[in-house]
C-alpha cells in the first residue's frame, strides 16, 4: 500500500547554521509578500480601470497565479526586490510562491462554491515577528547521512540530528519509501526537519479482527470505549496552567517590542519569551503523545472503529468550555484514527453527526426526549437500565456498523451534507423516539430511520 506519510526530526544546528536557517525562512517570507503585493496590486488596478468603464483587453494585464509564472516574474525582478537573493537555495523562494499559489487556489474556490466547509479569506502579508519561520526543499541534495545522525540540505550542508533517524533510515535503504520534499521549521524555540516521503507500507494486522469498538470523546474521560474501558484525560494544559502562569508574568515585567515607537525587545524579554514558548511547546508535544498511543492502539487492536462527527469549531464558542474542549484534541483523534485504520487494514465509521447517541438506550433502543448535559448517567424509562452517560454512547456507536447493510453506508447516499461538514440534517423532534431495531415487549414509540453513516478511508 502507498501512502504519504511525515517524518519529523529535531536539529542540532550550530550558531552558523542557525542564522542560515533563520534566513532561508525570511527569504521564502520575502518572496511570499513579494508575489502577493504583485497580484493584489494588479488586481486593485484592474477593479479601478472597471470603475473607469473599461473592459477586456483594455485594463492591465494581470499576472497568472500558477507557480511558473509567479516565479518567473521573481526572477526577473529578484535582482532590484533582493539584491541578497544569491545567499539562499532558490528552493526558499519558490517555497513562499507556492505557499501564496496555495492560498489563492483555496481563496478562488472556496469564494466560487468548489470547495467546501467554512470561507477562505484572501492571503495575507506575513509578518516577521508573528509568523513561524519555515522553508520546504523539494530539489537539490536532500539525504540522511550513513551515521543516521545527520541531515544534509540544498544550500544548508550536513546539520546535526538531535535524535537518530533510523526508522526513515531503514526504509529508505530497504528502498520502500522515497523523499519527497523536506520542510525546515522553528517550533518552540527548536528547529526541526519533517521528511515528506512516499512509503511503500505493509498492511498490519488487528488482535481482534472482526471486533467493533465504539469511541465516545469527552473532557472528563478522554475517551470512553464501548467495551467498558475509559481512558482517562490527561489534562496536559490544566497541569501546566500555573507554570505557564508564571512564566507570563515574567515576560510582561520586562521591556517587550513597541512597533508604536519601534522599540526593540531587550535580551531579558527575549529569554522569558524563548522559556514560555518552550513551555507551550512541551505542552503541545505532550498532548500529541497521548493521542497518538490512543489511536495507535485503538487502530492495532480493532477491526472497526466508531466515532461521532463533532462539531468542534461550535463547541469551543463555549467560553467556559472552550480552553478544556481545545485541550482535548477531539478533532486530531479524528484525524489519526482515519489514517492509522487504512494502515491497519482496517476501517473508521463515523456517524452521523445529529444521531442521538447519549439520549437512546443501548439496551432497548428508546430515545429520550431530553438530557441535560449536566446529567452523568443515564436512566431508561422503559427498561430501568442505568449506566455512565459515556459509556451509553460508546455502546450505541458500536451498535451503529450492526445495523449497516455491509456497505458502511446507511439510509442517505450522501450522508456528508452539501456543505462539506455534515450538517445539512434535522434534530429529530422532541419526544421518544426508537431506533430501528428489533423491539423487546414493553417497548413503546414509534420507529424512525437508522442514523446515516459514513465509511471514510485515509489515502
Amino acid at each position: 500500500m502507498i501512502v504519504n506519510q511525515a517524518y519529523r526530526f529535531a536539529l542540532d544546528p550550530n550558531a552558523t547554521q542557525v542564522a542560515a536557517l533563520a534566513s532561508h525562512a525570511g527569504a521564502s517570507r520575502k518572496a511570499f509578500n513579494w508575489a502577493l503585493g504583485l497580484v493584489k496590486a494588479q488586481m486593485d488596478q484592474r477593479a479601478a480601470e472597471r470603475t473607469y468603464g473599461l473592459t477586456g483587453d483594455q485594463l492591465t494585464r494581470s499576472v497568472s497565479w500558477t507557480l511558473p509564472s509567479l516565479r518567473k516574474a521573481w526572477n526577473e525582478s529578484k535582482g532590484d526586490v533582493a539584491p541578497w537573493w544569491a545567499e539562499n537555495s532558490k528552493e526558499a523562494y519558490a517555497s513562499g510562491i507556492r505557499n501564496l499559489v496555495r492560498g489563492l487556489d483555496a481563496w478562488r474556490d472556496s469564494k466560487s462554491g468548489r470547495r467546501k466547509g467554512p470561507k477562505v479569506t484572501f492571503p495575507r502579508f506575513k509578518s516577521k515577528r508573528t509568523q513561524a519561520k519555515s522553508c520546504t526543499f523539494t530539489t537539490g541534495v536532500i539525504r540522511i547521512e550513513a551515521d543516521r545522525k545527520h541531515v544534509t540540505l540544498p544550500r544548508l550542508g550536513t546539520i546535526k540530528l538531535h535524535e537518530s533517524a533510523r526508522k526513515l533510515a531503514r526504509r529508505l535503504d530497504a528502498g520502500c519509501a522515497r523523499i519527497l520534499s523536506a520542510t525546515v521549521k522553528l517550533d518552540g524555540g527548536r528547529w526541526f526537519v519533517s521528511f515528506s516521503c512516499e512509503v511503500d507500507r505493509r498492511i498490519g494486522t488487528h488482535a481482534k479482527p472482526g471486533a467493533v469498538v465504539g469511541v465516545d470523546v469527552g473532557i472528563t474521560h478522554l475517551a470512553v470505549l464501548s467495551v467498558g474501558e475509559m481512558i482517562d484525560n490527561p489534562r496536559h494544559l490544566a497541569g501546566s496552567a500555573k507554570h505557564l502562569r508564571r512564566l507570563s508574568r515574567r515576560v510582561s515585567r520586562r521591556v517587550g517590542p513597541d512597533r508604536r515607537t519601534r522599540q526593540d525587545a531587550s535580551k531579558r524579554w527575549l529569554r522569558a519569551n524563548a522559556d514560555r514558548s518552550r513551555a507551550y511547546a512541551r505542552v503541545a508535544n505532550l498532548r500529541r503523545d497521548a493521542l497518538h498511543k490512543l489511536t495507535t492502539g485503538l487502530a492495532a487492536e480493532y477491526g472497526t472503529v466508531v466515532v461521532e462527527d463533532l462539531n468542534v469549531a461550535g463547541m469551543v464558542r463555549n467560553r467556559k468550555l472552550a480552553e478544556a474542549i481545545s485541550d482535548c484534541g477531539f478533532a486530531t483523534i479524528r484525524t489519526m484514527l482515519g489514517y492509522k485504520t487504512t494502515w491497519n487494514g482496517g476501517r473508521l465509521v463515523i456517524a452521523d453527526r445529529w444521531f442521538p447517541s447519549s439520549k437512546t438506550c443501548s439496551d432497548c433502543g428508546v430515545v429520550k426526549a431530553k438530557l441535560p448535559l449536566r446529567v452523568r448517567t443515564f436512566k431508561c424509562d422503559a427498561c430501568a437500565v442505568v449506566l455512565d452517560r459515556d459509556l451509553n454512547a460508546a455502546r450505541n456507536l458500536a451498535l451503529l456498523v450492526e445495523r449497516a447493510a455491509g456497505t458502511g453506508v446507511a439510509g442517505d447516499p450522501e450522508p456528508q451534507g452539501s456543505n462539506g461538514r455534515g450538517a445539512d440534517c434535522k434534530t429529530p423532534l422532541a419526544g421518544p423516539v426508537a431506533v430501528k431495531r428489533p423491539p423487546r415487549p414493553g417497548t413503546v414509540g414509534r420507529q424512525r430511520p437508522t442514523a446515516d453513516l459514513l465509511l471514510t478511508t485515509a489515502s
